[in-house]
């Protein structure tokens, strides 16, 4: 995954890309006729071909200014841009798509910095925009993993156990950021994880949302070729711990 912007910079996001993961889709026939609307967001720099991209990041708001957007982004220490066909949007506040306009929706690590009850409002509304008998896919880290892991470390008596655990699971504040750039990213930032799931929780949240036909997912089983291009299978396990993440696919009933 490349590194997340300035301002929205999460902290696993060196650990992937240093392992080699790039963040971005490979999979898919691009030169597929594309048909229905498909609608991502928290993207990042992920804006395959064919797909609506969204992403909240304050830093993008900056790009977008006019005239001196594109400087100020640049002064604030980012070296990647934004594609340019990345739309500014919240999905906790709402998209600019119509209700019932979307045929599929992709989530990937994007849930777990909300607050729980901001991602039932944001199942809701994903919901909400899909067509009946449209494709939600998601992926968040897994709580239950991360958990076994520390339970092992402390079984075999290390000491760094709970602290391994925090930051395997981005939780917590090693230190408090300081200075003028600290304060920007406690202003502007997003970085650390508000809530985590396991598989039955995350399950129960679609549920509560009115998602039917859930099931566990992996990269390339939607049998929807617009899925393969927006889908990083290296965001589905964790390269730093070998975690298997929890991802799901769900539709709005017909």
């Amino acid at each position: 995954m490349p590194v997340r912007p300035f301002f929205l910079r999460w902290p696993h996001a060196g650990r992937r890309e240093a392992a080699g993961g790039s963040g971005r889709a490979g999979g898919g026939d691009m030169g597929a006729v594309i048909s229905g609307r498909y609608v991502q967001y928290g993207c990042g720099f992920n804006a395959p071909e064919g797909w609506v991209s969204y992403d909240s990041s304050p830093s993008l708001r900056i790009l977008r200014l006019p005239g001196v957007g594109r400087w100020a982004y640049r002064a604030s220490g980012n070296a990647q841009t934004f594609p340019k066909g990345v739309r500014y949007g919240n999905i906790v506040k709402g998209l600019p798509e119509e209700d019932g306009s979307c045929d599929g929706i992709y989530a990937s690590h994007v849930l777990e910095h909300l607050s729980r009850a901001d991602c039932q409002v944001a199942l809701g509304r994903t919901w909400r925009l899909l067509k009946p008998g449209g494709v939600f896919r998601l992926v968040v880290p897994d709580l239950e993993g991360r958990a076994r892991r520390y339970l092992q470390a402390r079984a075999a008596g290390r000491t760094d156990a709970a602290d391994r655990f925090l930051e395997e699971s981005y939780l917590g504040l090693e230190r408090r950021p300081s200075g003028v750039v600290g304060a920007a990213k406690r202003a502007l930032g997003a970085s650390q994880h508000l809530w985590m799931y396991d598989r039955p929780s995350m399950q129960a949240r679609l549920e509560a949302a009115g998602f039917v036909a859930i099931r566990e997912c992996r990269p390339g089983d939607s049998g929807d070729p617009m899925f393969d291009r927006v889908e990083d299978p290296t965001r589905f396990v964790d390269a730093g711990t070998g975690v298997e993440e929890v991802a799901f696919e769900a539709r709005r009933p017909l």
